[in-house]
């Protein structure tokens, strides 16, 4: 029997006391096209394999509400199919080539990276792709070949248009055969709402609190206290790739930390994603103003508030601005906006 997605969206949206827009109820139609192309006519696909288009690559706004939606149709998605971050398939990516890198050269590694992804799935959800270094931009046109001639399905989300990713990196002509591959394999469709769903007043921030100052500390200080009530202090040691990093505020799943300690220090997604495995609730103190001077910093912070949406852990912060206000790096604004979007919702009472 045929899965009806709009009214099955519809109902969801019901369930969830969410609210209908009809870009979102459009989009859904155009998801349900998609799977019927690529999972329903067999017959179809076969005698037309160069023409289909595999991937379907998701843009818009941040707090437009792209994730839910890909969310809602991967679920309903009866297939194998594995969803993850974009950081971290990078990253089980180039630990697969780490492991395996005495064993055969870069192009035969691509291939088998695919081949055991393709026993394993027939669609990978990738959500909040990003190229934001150059490691990655000069590898991913090779491997979205190959994963798209293992006829594997790939859905997509973004805050930026495919001809526009890595748009200012280094080297970026060897980056554009990626784009012309996404081009020619994917549905490109924009998500086009004007509210930020995450900002919206019944989803008013509870655990954001500014300025930088003793009041600030007590109530961050009290805050703290409630949560970890009866819950023993420890210092967490994690290993990654043989380097160690400890939380040395862990209790039990809550882990407490300073700006600097995760931001100003040479640590990226994988560390990240490390801290937000072992901990449920994270508490990040003296988040500062942003600017030229700390865009690397910046961006560090972006990535770490990416990892821990995507792995779902709460969030208390203190920071010298508040969130409306909280200023940004030139080249980061862009980015930045997502993570002020989900800094709303990760600090907010119902999260």
């Amino acid at each position: 029997m045929a899965i009806n997605f709009e009214k099955k969206f519809i109902s969801h949206c019901n369930i969830k006391n969410l609210e209908l827009n009809p870009n979102q109820i459009f989009l859904v139609k155009y998801l349900e096209n998609y799977y019927k192309e690529n999972f329903k006519n067999f017959l179809l696909n076969f005698f037309s394999k160069k023409n289909s288009k595999k991937g379907f690559y998701l843009y818009g706004d941040v707090g437009v509400g792209k994730t839910m939606i890909l969310d809602f149709f991967f679920n309903l998605v009866d297939k194998k199919k594995h969803r993850l971050h974009f950081n971290e398939f990078m990253l089980n990516f180039h630990d697969f080539v780490h492991k395996n890198k005495d064993k055969n050269n870069e192009e035969n590694l691509i291939t088998f990276f695919v081949k055991d992804l393709k026993s394993k799935f027939s669609l990978i959800f990738l959500d909040e792709f990003q190229v934001t270094n150059i490691v990655d931009a000069m590898i991913l046109g090779k491997l979205f070949q190959e994963i798209f001639s293992q006829n594997i399905k790939v859905i997509v989300t973004s805050n930026t248009k495919i001809s526009d990713l890595y748009k200012e990196g280094l080297q970026r002509d060897q980056f554009k055969p990626f784009v012309q591959i996404m081009q020619e394999k994917s549905i490109e469709h924009e998500l086009i709402i004007e509210d930020d769903y995450r900002k919206n007043k019944d989803n008013q921030k509870q655990r954001y609190f500014y300025p930088l100052n003793q009041e600030t500390n007590f109530k961050i200080n009290k805050f703290f206290r409630i949560i970890t009530k009866n819950k023993r202090l420890s210092t967490k040691v994690l290993n990654i790739k043989g380097r160690n990093f400890e939380i040395k505020n862990f209790y039990e799943g809550i882990s407490r930390f300073n700006f600097d300690e995760l931001c100003d220090q040479n640590l990226g997604a994988e560390d990240y994603l490390k801290i937000a495995e072992k901990s449920n609730f994270i508490i990040i103190e003296n988040i500062p103003k942003f600017n030229d001077i700390n865009s690397n910093q910046q961006q560090r912070f972006i990535t770490l508030i990416d990892v821990i949406y995507d792995k779902n852990s709460a969030v208390a912060v203190t920071a010298e601005q508040s969130l409306e206000k909280l200023t940004s790096s030139k080249s980061l604004e862009k980015p930045f906006k997502r993570t002020i979007s989900r800094l709303f919702e990760l600090t907010s009472k119902d999260f």
